[in-house]
């Protein structure tokens, strides 16, 4: 019997290798990260906020519009998932049907973070956070809401840039103390890194390669003897492609024609294989469907 992607993950986190899980926003970016051979997922807020809306991450997404791209991107790659939960999108009770619906949705993990409704990217400034007893309560509502005991629970604090590195890590510890299985220090600097994982011994930690450039773009192995099991790296494909997007449009306004970014780009063939191309034709000559028929290239 295979291992649920829950349980999979929780094995990768007891390894001796930090988890690298790249971020992806939509199906298609999933089934890129498992052509890859990583071991994870992760479904970045502010890259599904940019996607879905056009908006940055400032808390405009539903709870529903969340987990339905959450579901859609664990559906299109047999990868544990991690998913970004905001703030649970309200109190306690709230995060009990988030947790509810993410792990119905097949996700592996959430974080939640501390922050007021509506919150904001945290590499962004402005950010309000809720007392640390109301965060408290929520973790407890995560653990609590959970059917398999490997579903992760994540505690994010954002209170690293509102009130100093001592807040953040005394608010951790509580979310800790209630519960949390992984810690997420969000925004740390070069000076707050090597001060984390002691507070923490034994404690899987995420740390969040995120594209602002605040904190710095270490390798696995430097992440690694920070003390750290889990990496995220939310929005590197999207921007990626985005500003690969847009050469092609500069390029197609300037010479109108295609024909000299044709050659830089997924083939017709690629793009379709890994769209599972393969799996739809094992389907139809299952079921029957006449060989003239059936979807060919």
């Amino acid at each position: 019997m295979s291992l649920t992607r829950t349980r999979r993950l929780r094995l990768a986190l007891a390894g001796d290798r930090a988890v690298m899980a790249p971020g992806v926003v939509d199906a298609m970016y999933a089934r890129l990260v498992a052509e890859a051979g990583f071991e994870a997922m992760y479904m970045t807020g502010a890259g599904t906020s940019a996607t879905r809306l056009g908006y940055p991450d400032v808390g405009l997404l539903t709870m529903t519009e969340m987990v339905d791209n959450a579901t859609r991107i664990a559906d299109a790659a047999d990868l544990p998932l991690i998913a970004d939960a905001d703030n649970g999108f309200g109190g306690p009770l709230n995060v009990r049907r988030a947790i509810q619906l993410y792990e119905r949705g097949g996700v592996a993990a959430v974080h939640l973070e501390d922050q007021v409704l509506p919150k904001r990217c945290g590499h962004l400034a402005g950010k309000q956070l809720i007392p640390a007893e109301d965060m408290v309560a929520k973790v407890k509502a995560a653990v609590d809401a959970r059917v398999d005991p490997d579903f992760v629970v994540i505690a994010r604090t954002d209170a690293l840039a509102v009130h100093g590195r001592e807040a953040a890590l005394d608010r951790a510890a509580m979310y800790r103390e209630a519960g949390a299985d992984v810690i997420f220090v969000e925004s740390p600097l070069p000076d707050d890194l090597p001060h984390i994982a002691p507070r923490f011994p034994g404690v899987p930690l995420l740390y969040n390669m995120a594209t602002s450039g605040k904190t710095p773009f270490l390798t696995r192995a430097e992440i690694e003897a920070l003390g750290f099991k889990l990496i995220i790296y939310p929005n590197w494909l999207l921007l990626s492609a985005l500003e690969a997007a847009r050469r092609t449009l500069e390029v197609l306004r300037a010479e109108e024609t295609i024909a000299s970014v044709a050659p830089g780009v997924m083939s017709f063939k690629q793009f379709f294989d890994t769209a599972r191309m393969a799996e739809i034709q094992e389907l139809e000559a299952r079921y029957g469907t006449s060989p003239e028929h059936r979807t060919e290239y």
